[in-house]
């Protein structure tokens, strides 16, 4: 049994313009909001939740349509090719109304593209799933994670040439103030549907569902048509409870950490990026690597390594008062943490699933992973402003948030890959 590198390459592509899409509209469109269009950080926050909002009961539910998607296109594809072109089309609209300063055309557009954006991201993680044994997903979702980071690589770049910063009096860099939009926004659109139509065109998604050979028989769900066992189920509830609790982890020390080392270290608002992507980079550099250690451990034990080495770290770092070159260790070793969790905890989740609907169980993953984003700022902020605790809680908190992940990994029994050498002895005997 053999990973098709090309194949999961040229399918990563998918992810690859949507990593893309959101490193741009994360970066980009809080600024339109309060600078171009003179919206509170109140009201701009809001907008951004959105997104997140949206995922929560669109991701689920598109998955599940896109498992019942029949078309010569394949299942997974029809959703990713149309859904690109109506994005592209709707981001083009939105530079009209943002030349002419257009606040509710361009308010209504972006929540229209948000939508968009939605109806097929489940579809495009659940395509690898489909034409992947479970042995080998772990190995295939490091591959499509790599490819995808290389997106929001571009969209950094492209940022970089394009967007022309200026200092304020605090040391913060914002876009000046003649920057005009427009070419960003072709840009990244072009992108995105460039990367789409490459995969579009290089991979028959039918063909390739058929060539994979997926069949639900080392399914560990129960026979009773694709209803989970009691014992299965209890694992599936486990396997996204720890998702949501690494994510509520993670994600309240991304977003908060400009503001920590500005309030705890007395450091620029700039101190926190260094960090940040030392963090980003090493977990790319893991990705590959932490696929095939899986093949040899396990995806569980190699997840809990993760949540151990994240849970050190952010430990650690609760008792450093000022910036030091430890912090660059602290972070790269996170970023280790985190690749393990994210290449292996996506395939636990299909792991359960039958062939008919891994839509529908890569939806719940999102669902739990979004629903983290969407609470860990309104309750980590609680703590830190309304019960007085200060950013010195931010590590803290994180700290607890990994140790719950720990807690309910720990009692999962199903979703994780056959040792390599036995899954090999098993197909010599199933085919003699």
């Amino acid at each position: 049994m053999k990973l098709n590198y090309k194949q999961t390459v040229l399918i990563g592509f998918a992810f690859m313009s949507i990593l893309c899409f959101w490193q741009f509209y994360d970066q980009v469109i809080p600024f339109i909001l309060e600078n171009k269009f003179g919206k509170s950080t109140f009201v701009t926050n809001s907008i951004m939740a959105i997104d997140n909002v949206l995922a929560i009961f669109m991701l689920p539910l598109f998955g599940a349509l896109s498992d019942k998607t029949k078309t010569r296109l394949g299942k997974r594809t029809p959703y990713i090719l149309y859904g690109t072109v109506a994005s592209v089309a709707l981001m083009f609209i939105m530079t009209r109304f943002l030349k002419n300063v257009k606040f509710y055309g361009f308010f209504i557009t972006l929540v229209l593209l948000l939508i968009v954006m939605a109806t097929y991201r489940s579809p495009a993680v659940a395509y690898m799933p489909d034409v992947t044994p479970k042995p080998l997903r772990s190995k295939a979702n490091a591959i499509i994670n790599l490819i995808g980071y290389l997106g929001g690589i571009f969209a950094t770049v492209a940022m970089m040439f394009m967007l022309k910063s200026e200092k304020t009096a605090d040391g913060e860099s914002v876009y000046a103030d003649s920057q005009s939009f427009t070419p960003i926004f072709i840009v990244i659109a072009l992108f995105m549907l460039v990367s789409v139509l490459v995969m579009v065109v290089t991979v028959n998604e039918n063909r390739a569902v058929a060539n994979a050979n997926v069949t639900d028989d080392e399914d560990e769900t129960d026979t009773s048509g694709e209803k989970l066992g009691k014992s299965q189920f209890k694992s599936l509830i486990l396997i996204l409870a720890s998702v949501f609790f690494w994510y509520a982890a993670y994600n309240a020390v991304t977003t908060a950490f400009s503001r920590y080392c500005q309030s705890v270290w007395k450091t620029d608002l700039g101190a926190s990026s260094g960090y940040l992507l030392v963090a980003t980079v090493v977990a790319i550099i893991s990705f590959i690597p932490l696929g095939f250690l899986s093949n040899k451990v396990g995806r569980k034990k190699t997840v809990l390594i993760g949540v151990v080495m994240m849970t050190v770290c952010y430990a650690s770092a609760f008792f450093i008062r000022s910036k030091t070159p430890l912090m660059y260790l602290i972070f790269a070793v996170v970023g280790i943490g985190w690749a393990a969790i994210n290449v292996h905890s996506f395939p636990m989740v299909v792991e359960l699933a039958k062939g008919s609907n891994v839509g529908k169980y890569t939806g719940y993953y999102y669902t739990f992973s979004m629903a983290a984003q969407i609470v860990t700022p309104l309750l980590s902020g609680f703590i830190i402003d309304k019960l007085g605790m200060g950013y010195k809680a931010l590590f803290p908190y994180a700290t607890v948030f990994m140790i719950l992940a720990f807690i309910t990994m720990s009692f999962v029994k199903h979703g994780d890959s056959k040792p390599e050498a036995k899954q090999v002895i098993l197909d010599a005997i199933s085919a003699d």
